[in-house]
Formats: structure tokens, sequence, C-alpha cells
């Protein structure tokens, strides 16, 4: 049986219009095309299955969507933007010789399993960043810029979750669905692509609560940082009370004060507050209050 792949590659609006004139394809899967990036998803349409899915360009988070009308003897892919993924599958099996033993279904498994690889980098290298910050001497600092680093990875993260779990959803979708007549030995192949998006849903959800245990521990450090740093000064303010009521005595200058005439009062008064200040800090060391542990 022979079938067409038409492919819409960054097409004009004179190209557009021909989703209706001549493919005569559902308004509303049209509007979702020219409206770009939808939800991934898959819609039924009379003979046509509507398939949205979105690429992310490489090394970025930047997102293109493709969509797909799938027929029993056509493939029409639309998107805006020029993709590495089609082009990839259009070359692929534009070289094969035996390409008219290829359906539809097959080539659209091609190009979902080239998008869906391509999401792997990305996740791991947010994988790697995250394991820079966790072992990095700044989380032991509790240096500021850990946050902001932690924070925009958890938004990374979260931003291709919401691609690859609708996705993943839609390929469980095809693989369950009654309209697709899959060949078990083919069935193994879309099942691929969905065990793929089960493993990157497992390690963006682990990636995201290792950011909340770097944050859990950044907030704990930092608390502990700053107990350390009040205890300090408490024990500082505790040996100069006495000090500074000492001196605040000494300092009222009434006429009658019997000390402010002792010879050599002055260096009496002031060995006193020495001895006192120090035996305030070796009994506060006595009882581990300059312990930093």
């Amino acid at each position: 049986m022979k079938w067409h792949w038409v492919d819409f590659n960054e097409p004009t609006p004179e190209e557009i219009d021909l989703l209706s004139s001549h493919f005569a394809f559902h308004p509303l899967a049209i509007e979702d095309c020219i409206h770009s990036l939808q939800r991934p998803k898959m819609e039924y349409y009379e003979n046509v299955t509507f398939l949205v899915m979105h690429s992310f360009v490489p090394g970025e988070l930047d997102v293109n969507e493709v969509d797909f009308f799938l027929g029993e003897d056509f493939l029409v892919t639309f998107h805006f933007e020029d993709l590495d993924e089609v082009n990839y599958a259009w070359e692929y099996f534009r070289h094969m010789k035996n390409v008219e033993s290829f359906k539809p279904l097959e080539v659209t498994y091609k190009i979902m399993d080239e998008i869906v690889d391509g999401f792997f980098p990305l996740v791991e290298e947010l994988e790697d960043r995250l394991a820079s910050v966790e072992g990095s001497e700044r989380l032991k600092k509790a240096d500021k810029s850990i946050m902001e680093d932690t924070f925009e990875v958890r938004r990374n993260l979260l931003k291709i979750r919401q691609i690859v779990v609708p996705t993943r959803d839609m390929v469980y979708r095809i693989l369950e669905s009654k309209r697709f007549i899959i060949q078990e030995q083919k069935r193994a192949y879309f099942q691929d692509v969905h065990d793929h998006l089960i493993k990157l849903s497992q390690m963006i959800d682990s990636n995201r609560e290792l950011t909340t245990d770097i944050r859990d521990n950044y907030i704990s450090l930092n608390s502990y940082r700053m107990n350390n740093i009040m205890k300090t000064l408490t024990v500082i303010t505790t040996i100069f009370m006495p000090l500074t009521f000492v001196a605040g005595l000494y300092g009222m200058n009434f006429v009658n004060m019997p000390e402010l005439r002792t010879e050599n009062g002055y260096f009496v008064v002031l060995a006193v507050m020495l001895v006192m200040a120090i035996g305030m800090s070796v009994w506060f060391k006595s009882k581990g209050w300059f312990d930093s542990d």
C-alpha cells in the first residue's frame, strides 16, 4: 500500500491554508497547529489522529512544537521551526530501499524516539550541576549563591517535567489505543519510548528531591552558623555585663564615694574587672560554650 509523508517545515501562510483547503483537517486541530506550544496530547478526528509533541533546542530549554496528522495512508508533520529530529527521520527513511514497507505510524515512532532521546542530555546536565553543588565547599559555607543555582536548576527541571509527563501519558494512550493496529514486534518500539519517558520522569523527580535536600541542608547550615554567632555574642555580652556594672558604678562621680580617694583604686578596680572577665571565660569554657561543634 502506498502512503505519503508531507512535512510542513517553516510553512508560509499559503502552505498553512493547505491544511484546510487540501487536506480538510478538523478546524480545531488546525487551530492547535497555528497557536503553538499546546500541551502534548493525542486527539481523534474522524479518520485522522492528531498528535502534539515538543522538542527542546539542543543545549537549551527553548521549546519547539511538532504536530502530527496520522492516517492510514498518510502522515503530515507540521512545525514552524526547522527540527533536527524530523530531518533525521526524513533522511533515515529517504535512503531506504524498502521504504514502501514502512507505515506512517513507524515514521511517527522514529520522530518521537529522536525527540525523547533529546531530553536525556538536558536532564543529565542539570543532574551534573546539582551533583557539583551538593559536593561544593560553597554549601559547607552556606554561600547564598548556592540557593540561586539550586532554584534555577529546580525551575528548569519543572519546565522539562511539564513536557515529559504529558508526553509519557500520550505514548501510553497510543499503546492502549484501539485505533492503532500495532503489530507486536512494532509495539515494542513504542513501549521502549514509554520506558524512556518513565526513566526521565524518575530522574526529574529524584533531582527535584535532591534540590529540596540541598535547600534543607543550606537552611540547617545557615541556622547552625547563626546559632554559633548568637552564642558567641551572648558569651561576650554576659562577660561584659558585670564589667559594665562596675564601670558604671565608679563612673557616677559622687563626692562622698570613699573609693574615689583610695590610692591606686583605679588599678585595683581594673584588676578586679580583669579577674572577673578571666574567671567567667574559664567557667564558660568548662561548660563548653566556646565549642563550635
